[in-house]
């Protein structure tokens, strides 16, 4: 309870009000003492030298005995007072107010020190405030008036009761008591008021930021004054306010960087400066194939030896303070290439406090350079073998070397061959180039699908019948669709030429036509050598052969698939292949029915 500022102010004000009033009551009974006393010694000093003295004869004391004690018994002193006439020969009391100290020896009945005192002092005054037990509290005062010839003279004796004195002041005592202890009372209540007005604001500040400490920042305080409380409710409320406001902005803040971190296609890692991991997103555990567990809170040693990354820390580090290179290559696993870039961050202190990496897959990129490479060694060389063949050709027959007609006439037709095969070889380039850079035209009409396979059928009949092979087509509708038939006519012949091409002499290529959900499905199987297993997910891959050796001499220049594919694809389509080595191969195109 004491702990409470509230108490500690009451006390406070209680023990000030107390001091306070220990003081006053101190510092007026005191003064209330000394007045009451300095009352009763000036009564004392009046009776004995104005009243008392004049009653007194120089000389012949003892003859003036009865006059002095008549004039005495006359004086009506204050009640307490007493006055006794010592002689100060041989000290017995001449006269006294109190008729029982009458002719005794002073110094028996009456104060010794006084007496003897006043003697070598004229006058000695004495407050006995604190007597023995049975014994009363009183002022005595003593003046001697000696005759210097005789040594004889007189003391005037007085005394007065400080009872009196002494029970008033216990009375203002007593009273002033009461009323301190009402003033402490009051005091207290008054405190406790004033004290709560002060700590009520103070607790309502304490309990709303206990809640704002739990995360309710709409706890705003009562304002019901201007003075510091007030100002200090107001200063909380502002402060809420926009301790309230900033949340809502670093939280935003904080989800539109979570947003682009987990949707970022490429993999990004964050390291502390010791090289473990505090931050990853979504797309580095799908380029790792990785879980949490094998990440979170590892470092890069055991998240490498987890998920099979081919990288160091200090490989990490190297690269960042290398000047000659902002990135690393590295491999996971067998089957995938990963480009990091890495770069560090740093505090507010400009202090470097841990790394930022940057995933990205290059595995189809560098796959793709490598066919690249490859397409341009290969159409280098598709286009080098026909230009040779003509040169060759042409000089011979421009060197007149060669004038027989049948064999003149046989060299035109290699070189016509060879022309138009470096012909098909720039129209597929041309043809890639427009679907690239979106410039391909595209003029779509309803059409059998049907019709458009038995033109096809038809285009090539010479090729198969020349294999004596057939070409069968099942047909269970002929539904329109909406397409560019040259195009499509140039999917179909390219792979029903392939499927004739790949097929030995006497074999069959069947053809049939399906509809599901809206989709023609159109089969084209072969009964030929088939395609390996590795190379079916490349077929539609530009630049790519699955024997280049074979391909070149049958005329292929490896775009054909890939031109397919960028045709199917354009007219809401798919397609795909499945095959067996030496039992053929089939090819899928989907394309959507016209249902308009």
């Amino acid at each position: 309870m004491f702990k409470s500022i509230r108490w500690k102010l009451s006390i406070l004000y209680f023990v000030l009000v107390f001091i306070a009033m220990a003081i006053v009551g101190i510092f007026i009974t005191d003064r209330l003492e000394d007045y009451n006393l300095d009352i009763v010694r000036q009564n004392l000093v009046s009776i004995s030298n104005n009243t008392i003295r004049s009653i007194i004869p120089d000389s012949d004391l003892p003859d003036a005995r009865e006059s002095i004690q008549d004039s005495i018994d006359m004086i009506t002193l204050p009640i307490g007072y007493s006055i006794s006439i010592v002689d100060a020969l041989d000290y017995s009391v001449i006269a006294s107010s109190n008729d029982s100290f009458t002719g005794k020896n002073s110094l028996d009945v009456l104060d010794r020190k006084v007496i003897m005192s006043s003697l070598t002092q004229k006058s000695y005054e004495l407050d006995i405030v604190n007597p023995a037990p049975g014994s009363p509290m009183v002022k005595i005062m003593a003046f001697s008036f000696i005759n210097d010839a005789n040594g004889g003279g007189s003391i005037i004796y007085s005394s007065a009761s400080l009872e009196g004195v002494y029970a008033s002041l216990n009375t203002v005592t007593d009273v002033f008591l009461t009323a301190t202890l009402i003033a402490l009372i009051v005091s207290l209540l008054v405190g406790f008021l004033i004290s709560g007005s002060i700590t009520t604001p103070i607790n309502e500040l304490n309990l709303k930021a206990s809640l704002i400490a739990k995360g309710d920042f709409s706890q705003r305080v009562s304002n019901h004054s201007n003075d510091e409380i007030g100002m200090l409710g107001n200063t909380f409320n502002y402060l809420t306010k926009r301790l309230d406001n900033t949340l809502v902005e670093i939280s935003s803040e904080k989800s539109k960087l979570d947003a682009i971190i987990n949707n970022m296609a490429d993999g990004l890692m964050a390291l502390d400066e010791h090289g473990f991991i505090v931050l990853y997103n979504k797309a580095l555990l799908k380029l790792l194939k990785a879980r949490d567990i094998d990440i979170y809170g590892s470092s890069v040693h055991d998240m490498a030896l987890q998920t099979g990354l081919k990288i160091s820390f200090s490989a990490i580090k190297k690269c960042v303070f290398d000047e000659s290179t902002n990135h690393l290559v590295v491999n996971v696993g067998d089957d995938k290439i990963l480009r990091i870039s890495p770069a560090y961050y740093s505090d507010d202190a400009k202090k470097q406090t841990g790394f930022i990496l940057v995933f990205q897959d290059i595995t189809d990129a560098q796959r793709l350079e490598n066919m690249r490479k490859d397409f341009v060694a290969n159409v280098s060389h598709e286009l080098k073998t026909p230009i040779t063949t003509i040169k060759s050709y042409a000089e011979t027959l421009s060197s007149g070397i060669v004038t027989e007609p049948e064999i003149v006439s046989e060299f035109l037709s290699v070189i016509e061959s060879e022309a138009d095969r470096m012909t098909a070889i720039v129209r597929d380039l041309l043809q890639l180039s427009h679907f690239d850079f979106k410039k391909a035209q595209w003029s779509f009409e309803r059409h059998p699908i049907e019709d458009i396979i038995k033109e096809c059928i038809e285009h090539l009949k010479i090729y198969y019948l020349e294999k004596n092979q057939t070409v069968n087509l099942t047909a269970a509708d002929n539904p329109n669709i909406l397409v560019d038939k040259a195009k499509i006519k140039q999917v179909i012949l390219n792979i029903l030429s392939n499927a004739i091409k790949y097929t030995p002499e006497f074999g069959s290529v069947d053809i049939s036509v399906d509809t599901v959900d809206n989709f023609v499905d159109i089969y084209i199987s072969d009964n030929g050598i088939g395609i390996p297993e590795e190379d079916i997910e490349h077929i539609f891959e530009r630049f790519y052969r699955v024997d280049k050796g074979r391909s070149r001499q049958q005329g292929g220049t490896g775009l054909g698939l890939s031109i397919a594919q960028d045709i199917v694809t354009a007219h809401g389509g798919t397609i795909s292949a499945s095959s067996e080595i030496n039992r053929g191969s089939t090819f899928r195109i989907s394309l959507p029915v016209d249902n308009s």
